[in-house]
């Protein structure tokens, strides 16, 4: 890895936490709670759910040669890397099964694991279309 493609690979990175951090406070706002509700953690399923289909159609066109490798580091492991949270996501469902809040937590686990996993699928797929 050259030191340019470090240096971008890093400033993606950062720019992909600030949008994380962007996107998970305007659904913590006031009018995003009251109409989600607070069972679960929208924000960070909505991070690591949009994530994975991103990361899905950008390894899709990666792979079908639309993009270059360097548009896989700069934006997969940077900018997507920085945007997605699977720490969070494993402490937030833990978090609600110590609480005994069950559903919740199952439901958080599986949507985080199957429905991320079936995005990023999708995802793949899109992105060899192109």
């Amino acid at each position: 890895m050259s030191p340019l493609l470090f240096l971008v690979v890093a400033l993606a990175g950062g720019v992909g936490a600030a949008a994380r951090f962007a996107l998970d406070s305007v659904i913590h706002s006031t009018t995003a709670r009251r109409r989600l509700g607070t069972a679960l953690p929208w924000g960070t399923l909505a991070i690591n759910l949009s994530g994975s289909l991103l990361l899905g159609v950008l390894v899709g066109a990666v792979g079908a040669g639309a993009l270059g490798d360097e548009w896989q580091w700069a934006l997969g492991s940077g900018f997507l890397g920085g945007y997605t949270t699977f720490s969070t996501a494993s402490f937030e469902t833990v978090r609600m099964l110590q609480q005994r809040r069950w559903t919740a937590g199952l439901v958080n686990g599986l949507l985080q694991l199957v429905v991320a996993t079936a995005l990023a699928g999708a995802g793949l797929w899109l992105g060899s279309l192109l």
